[in-house]
């Protein structure tokens, strides 16, 4: 299987440097037109954007700068629009962008926790939202989304960041619901690479071992015509994961037992893994629910 992206649009944000550099070059070996979304400096230009442009243009590829910063929804449409204006369409797109503003949270301003999830959370989403409407009118769209194992399992000093990776999970989740009968499919990316943003978070062998470069292969894959829908791909030096979240199969408490008491006597039950699954939408929680303590009750929810 040869995967190919010829004549599809591709936009990458934080595509200056990094993860997001190495997405936008992978994207472009495999045909696609790229958009090169980096923050642009007080000029209105991105230097890091424009670099990569000249990369891919000189590889023979086609591609564009832009500057948009996308906490701010209105840039975020004008960037939009440059893509369509210049090529008609948008098949993929990789919310990459991202900081850190890392502390305890006991030493965390609350400007820093916005500033955040201003970029993570709020920043895909206006791109996702920019792009929605054209991928259900094209029939077809690859959406991915960037976590983190910070969201996943949780880092010191990483709140603020952990919850905005963690919400990229929670919006896959639905959007692939939405998009699922329009060919919209929508994936997380958990990696774990050596880039100028997590300089200095691992020791120097580490950091090497994990060249950006290797999860970008993840990428291609995700943003493919074949790509699953509603995964968490882990990337990182050559090695990929899934990331699943279970559920267990619990325990339906009497009445008599229906209290904060009779959750802690039946805690072991509750806590279990045995007979976990893996939900496909929030109300196979709600039915499940149900059906057990219909199950206790004799009552047929058939009927």
């Amino acid at each position: 299987m040869n995967i190919r992206m010829d004549g599809q649009v591709a936009i990458v944000t934080g595509a200056g440097r990094g993860l997001g550099r190495c997405h936008a070059l992978a994207l472009a070996e495999r045909g696609a037109r790229v958009v090169v979304n980096d923050l642009a400096d007080a000029s209105g230009k991105s230097q890091n954007a424009e670099d990569v442009v000249a990369e891919i243009v000189a590889a023979g590829g086609d591609a564009l700068a832009n500057g948009a910063n996308v906490a701010d929804y209105a840039q975020v449409q004008a960037m939009v629009r440059q893509a369509m204006d210049k090529w008609g369409r948008v098949d993929i797109l990789v919310n990459n962008a991202g900081i850190l503003r890392d502390k305890s949270f006991v030493k965390m301003s609350m400007e820093d926790f916005r500033l955040v999830i201003d970029v993570h959370l709020i920043g895909s989403a206006n791109c996702t939202k920019a792009v929605w409407e054209i991928m259900r009118e094209q029939k077809y769209g690859r959406i991915i989304f960037t976590s983190s194992s910070t969201g996943l399992y949780g880092n010191f000093g990483q709140a603020n960041y952990g919850a905005a990776k963690m919400a990229m999970v929670g919006l896959m989740n639905t959007l692939h619901l939405e998009g699922e009968k329009y060919d919209i499919r929508v994936n997380c990316l958990a990696p774990a690479a050596g880039t100028a943003m997590t300089d200095g978070l691992m020791p120097p062998k580490v950091f090497e071992l994990l060249a950006p470069e290797s999860v970008s292969h993840g990428v291609v894959f995700l943003a493919s015509k074949d790509a699953p829908s509603r995964k968490v791909l882990c990337a990182g030096g050559g090695s990929f994961a899934v990331y699943r979240g279970y559920e267990t199969e619990g325990a339906n408490l009497h009445p008599d037992r229906l209290n904060a008491e009779g959750v802690a006597k039946a805690w072991d039950a509750i806590n279990s893994e045995k007979g976990m699954q893996e939900l496909r939408s929030g109300f196979e929680q709600s039915t499940k629910f149900a059906t057990q303590g219909a199950a206790r009750l004799g009552i047929d929810l058939s009927e």
